[in-house]
C-alpha cells in the first residue's frame, strides 16, 4: 500500500525557516511526480510546489516563489520542502502528494499524506 508520511512541521517565527519531509513507500518513487499542497484555516487547499520525476524541473506557487525549495532524494524515497523567510500567511497543514501529472491541480494527484502542521507566529 502507498504511504506518504510527512514530518518536520512545527512552530516557527516570522522570517524563520523550516524543512518538512515526506517519506514515500509502496510506489515507484522515481516514476512519480511529487509535490506539496497546503491548507490554511478556513481556506481551500492550495498548490505549493511540484517536482518532476527526474528532479530536473520544479514549479512553485507565486506566493512561495523565491522562498521555498522542493527537492527529492531517490536513495531515501523522500521529498523535501525547504521553507525560508516564513510569513504568517504560510501557516497551514502541509500535505505531500504523488501523481503522474506535472500539474498544480489537486485532483490529479492520487496519493496524499496525512499532513504536517506548520505554524508561523508573528
Amino acid at each position: 500500500q502507498v504511504q506518504l508520511v510527512e514530518s518536520g512541521g512545527g512552530l516557527v517565527q516570522v522570517g524563520g525557516s523550516l524543512r518538512v519531509s515526506c517519506a514515500a513507500s509502496g510506489l515507484t518513487f522515481s516514476g512519480h511526480i511529487m509535490g506539496w499542497f497546503r491548507q490554511a484555516p478556513g481556506k481551500e487547499r492550495e498548490f505549493v510546489a511540484v517536482i518532476s520525476r527526474t528532479g530536473s524541473s520544479t514549479t512553485y506557487a507565486d506566493s512561495v516563489k523565491g522562498r521555498f525549495t522542493i527537492s527529492r532524494d531517490y536513495a531515501k524515497n523522500t521529498v523535501y520542502l525547504q521553507m525560508n523567510s516564513l510569513k504568517s500567511e504560510d501557516t497551514a497543514v502541509y500535505y505531500c502528494v504523488a501523481g503522474l501529472s506535472y500539474t498544480y491541480s489537486p485532483d490529479r494527484y492520487g496519493y496524499w499524506g496525512q499532513g504536517t502542521q506548520v505554524t508561523v507566529s508573528p
